[in-house]
């Protein structure tokens, strides 16, 4: 009976996840974010440069207000440790290898409408988080569905769902991830992997986000430049096969791939599809989740809306276009493989001697941050559906669930998280689409404080000469 009823949470389960990862449910993500670009007047578009002046342009700057835990650097580095991770090598070859090279077009397109999501999401999660008299700060998409569309249920709603996904996306499948890697590369066991992954995470995480933050901004700026200068010099070694790359990516995106050595080809709808799931899931643009990082900021909300839109830039238009680039130059899309092993057989083709020591490192290190954030995600998550006395139960359990994943354990679990990780979009869009006015508002106070600030510097200069 026990199995009859375990194939028929499966069975339902299979159902619900091809729903929220189909077609319907990706229109409607990146409906949204259409939304919101047109809302904002093509914003990251118009603005990209002023954009990058105002936020890491001024990365060293502590922030525009005096509340948040974090600086705005932080909490970018916080919320990209999250979404620079597995997405961006094992996602961007699945979705070549299952689309063809047009799917990362497609996967291009979200990026630039979801870079309007992120900045909406990030100016959210700051505009109506709550700073505790202790100075504890709480916010993300839970508190702006709640505090400003109003509706307890659906904020309740998106918290179950962000909690549960954080134990099986944010943690368990990079655990696995991780083990994985070190025990094909350096025959490891999975055992001692999950041990020291366990003691690693445990050792940052229980220092609450202001520790999670300080290693992320060390960390993820360093992993991000050692994967993009190692895909460079892949990419220059094999410089002349470049132009042809990017010729079959903007091709493919509205005509068929024929069939190539292992590769099974690959018509326009999968390119449309697996590109922009694969997108989705790289920059997590309409989740909601990097909000909750982005609410610890020291910044004013169209401030920190900024930093969300380069989050995306970054994420997916460079670092997932590396891995990309480097596939297709490579000839490794051929060869019949698909996820990590394709990244893997790429850069080794590519760099014989270090390219596969270099996916590895990049694995480890994306799937090490990734969880770092992710246990902060769902700590927020049970924080704000049982209150304080939840969050050192929830980090236990959280690291025990590390070395579960390590061991391979649970794949029911992942299955079960996967499909949580997209229902957390609804509530999130619906939001979105709600409050996209005060996003709106946000955008035009953010311009009007820029242009104050160029008049007073101009007063100054005027009085000085």
């Amino acid at each position: 009976m026990a199995t009859g009823l375990m194939d028929l949470i499966l069975a339902g389960n299979d159902w619900l996840n091809n729903l929220v990862w189909g077609p319907p449910f990706m229109i409607l993500l990146v409906g949204t974010g259409l939304f919101l670009t047109i809302r904002l007047g093509f914003f990251q578009f118009t603005h990209l440069r002023f954009a990058w002046r105002r936020s890491f342009g001024l990365a060293f700057r502590r922030g525009t207000d005096t509340e948040g835990a974090i600086s705005p650097l932080q909490a970018v580095a916080s919320a990209m440790a999250a979404t620079v991770g597995v997405g961006n090598i094992a996602g961007v070859a699945t979705a070549l290898a299952l689309g063809g090279p047009g799917a990362i077009f497609w996967m291009w397109a979200v990026a630039l409408v979801g870079m309007a999501t992120k900045f909406a999401e990030a100016a959210l999660g700051v505009k109506y988080r709550q700073v505790l008299p202790s100075g504890q700060v709480l916010g993300g998409a839970f508190y702006y569905i709640e505090r400003g569309v109003g509706w307890k249920w659906l904020a309740v709603l998106y918290a179950v769902f962000a909690g549960f996904a954080s134990l099986g996306i944010g943690n368990m499948v990079q655990a696995n991830t991780m083990a994985h890697a070190l025990e094909t590369g350096f025959g490891i066991s999975s055992f001692l992997t999950g041990g020291v992954a366990m003691v690693l995470v445990g050792i940052v995480t229980l220092g609450g986000i202001t520790r999670i933050a300080v290693t992320a901004e060390r960390i993820v700026p360093a992993m991000a430049i050692f994967y993009i200068l190692a895909s460079l010099t892949l990419l220059a070694v094999n410089f002349a096969a470049v132009p042809a790359a990017f010729a079959s990516i903007f091709h493919h995106a509205f005509t068929p791939a024929a069939p190539a050595g292992g590769f099974a080809g690959a018509g326009v709808l999968m390119a449309v599809r697996y590109g922009v799931a694969r997108g989705i899931f790289s920059n997590e643009a309409g989740l909601g989740s990097a909000s909750i990082a982005h609410a610890q900021a020291r910044n004013s909300p169209g401030g920190q809306g900024l930093w969300g839109m380069w989050e995306v830039a970054i994420d997916t238009l460079v670092i997932g276009t590396m891995t990309a680039l480097v596939i297709l130059v490579s000839g490794a899309l051929e060869e019949g493989v698909t996820g990590a092993e394709l990244a893997t057989q790429a850069f080794s083709s590519g760099l014989p001697g270090i390219g596969g020591l270099i996916v590895l490192v990049a694995l480890v290190l994306f799937s090490y941050t990734t969880m770092l954030t992710w246990g902060f995600y769902g700590e927020q998550s049970f924080h704000y559906l049982f209150g304080r006395s939840s969050t050192l139960p929830y980090r236990v359990i959280f690291l025990l669930f590390i070395f579960i994943g390590a061991v391979g354990g649970l794949e029911v679990v992942w299955d079960l998280a996967d499909t949580l990780n997209g229902l957390m979009a609804a509530p999130n869009l619906i939001a979105l689409i709600v409050l996209s006015g005060v996003v709106a508002r946000e955008r035009t106070a953010v311009l009007s404080e820029a242009a104050k600030e160029k008049l007073t510097k101009m007063s100054a200069k005027d009085r000085a000469s």
